[in-house]
């Protein structure tokens, strides 16, 4: 009952145009990998506790105020990425709006209603994550979700990109696209031990002596070498994978996305080795994080090409009933 009411209400909007949602998918992906840089830059800047309650920055006001106990700066930091939930939540809503409008199938219906979902289960961890200090757990928690978030919103911009009455394609081998399964599975590996990385390295979020930030207790060494063997191995797949495809024959599409994937791996792996041996400075984390959503969206878009659904030949189209 509720849902057809919403559907009477979208009805009255106007029709989107296929590059209208495109654009619209597009800033999706943007946004949800946008707002996991920006945190990095709160991270960076010590800026975790720049409003230290949530919902509200502080008791009784959902806005900075000026205290001796938190600078301005900080507070600025932090209450900007805070804002930009908003951004988020507007393309999270505008992308349910278009596709529902446009009457999409029902894959790309539930793709797009995920984005909503997740960006509101976002917001409640970004919540457990100040309330609980910084826990280094929440923090990593809280990328690792954004990561997720991104490559959910790059498989939405695909299936939207395809047309409702094709037909399903596959365009690689079972095998391949079971190996490039594994890679996303490599690149969580990756992720997540990069987040343990950050857990254990310089920057926590916060300098406070008062309430300092509980770390990760394991020797960073020991942790980058962990982060490494695992974007080894995702390198090492995607380039048998690139192997593979090559060898069975690749479209234009997926030759593109798997060039441009590798391209930002070993883009992301010149960073990381930077900043290994320039004692992490906070700018490289920045690109760093930037790095790691560019990885994900780019798997997804791969991973994504290797099944879509193309247009009905032309006379499978004129034989069709009106």
């Amino acid at each position: 009952m509720l849902y057809r009411a919403f559907l009477r209400v979208v009805d009255r909007l106007p029709l989107p145009s296929l590059r209208a949602q495109r654009l619209t998918a597009i800033a999706v992906v943007l946004t949800q990998a946008g707002i996991a840089v920006t945190g990095s830059v709160v991270r960076v800047t010590a800026s975790g506790l720049g409003c230290p309650t949530w919902p509200q920055c502080f008791p009784g006001s959902f806005t900075p105020v000026a205290v001796a106990e938190v600078a301005g700066f900080h507070q600025a930091v932090e209450f900007g990425n805070r804002l930009l939930t908003f951004v988020v939540s507007l393309f999270a809503g505008l992308i349910v709006l278009a596709v529902t409008r446009a009457r999409r199938r029902p894959e790309v219906l539930k793709y797009a209603w995920l984005m909503p979902g997740g960006t509101v289960v976002q917001a409640i961890i970004g919540g457990i994550t100040v309330r609980t200090g910084l826990l280094w757990w929440t923090v990593a928690v809280h990328l690792l979700a954004s990561m997720l978030m991104v490559w959910l919103a790059m498989v939405l911009y695909a299936k939207i990109s395809e047309p409702d009455d094709g037909v399903e394609t596959v365009q690689a081998p079972a095998p391949l696209r079971w190996l490039t399964a594994l890679s996303g599975v490599a690149l969580a590996g990756v992720l997540i031990a990069g987040t343990l990385v950050t857990a254990a390295g310089p920057h926590a979020g916060d300098k406070s002596i008062e309430r300092p930030v509980a770390r990760l207790q394991v020797e960073i060494v020991t942790l980058v070498h962990l982060h490494s063997q695992f974007l080894v191995g995702y390198l090492a797949l995607l380039i048998g994978l690139a192997f593979g495809l090559y060898a069975v024959g690749i479209s234009a599409p997926v030759r593109k996305r798997l060039f441009i994937l590798l391209a930002i791996v070993c883009s992301q792996a010149l960073i990381g080795i930077v900043q290994y041996f320039t004692d992490v400075p906070g700018i490289l984390v920045v690109f760093h994080v930037a790095g790691a959503g560019a990885c994900t969206a780019a798997t997804a878009a791969l991973w994504a090409a290797l099944r879509t659904r193309e247009p009905l030949p032309v006379e499978a189209a004129v034989g069709q009933p009106a």
